[in-house]
């Protein structure tokens, strides 16, 4: 079974994607959805799959190394798919840093928990993972 990081899924996007992967793989595949819930996320979007028991909701922020290394220590991620982002460009006029933070060291605090999950020690990785980043910004 294929275990997918969904990163931003209680946001518009994020829970449409997770909607639609249950819809096309059901119980052939997990999903741990990491989200810290701020003006876009809402976990009413993903009422009708919270029960599931290849469903994870994991409240965290993706700028946290160890929660996100605590997440891969723990689970043997297949795939990352991470749409988590700050996105409401009337937000980012007001406070341009949190969306630097999110956006950018968020990515990288991302990118280096997979590297460092996926790295094998003669500098090659892991075969079969993936990490794809879907970004409005």
């Amino acid at each position: 079974m294929r275990t997918y990081l969904v990163t931003g899924g209680a946001g518009f996007i994020g829970s449409n994607y997770i909607h639609y992967m249950f819809k096309k793989y059901d119980n052939e595949i997990r999903i741990i959805n990491v989200d810290v819930l701020t003006y876009a996320g809402n976990l009413e979007n993903l009422k009708d799959v919270e029960d599931r028991d290849n469903y994870t909701f994991v409240k965290a922020n993706i700028c946290d190394r160890d929660a996100i290394n605590k997440i891969f220590e723990e689970n043997d991620i297949d795939r990352v798919v991470h749409f988590a982002a700050e996105s409401h460009v009337d937000r980012s006029i007001v406070n341009p840093e949190i969306f630097v933070e999110t956006n950018v060291l968020g990515t990288a605090t991302m990118l280096n928990a997979a590297k460092k999950a996926w790295e094998l020690p003669d500098g090659s990785f892991k075969e079969g993972k993936k990490f794809l980043h879907v970004s409005t910004d």
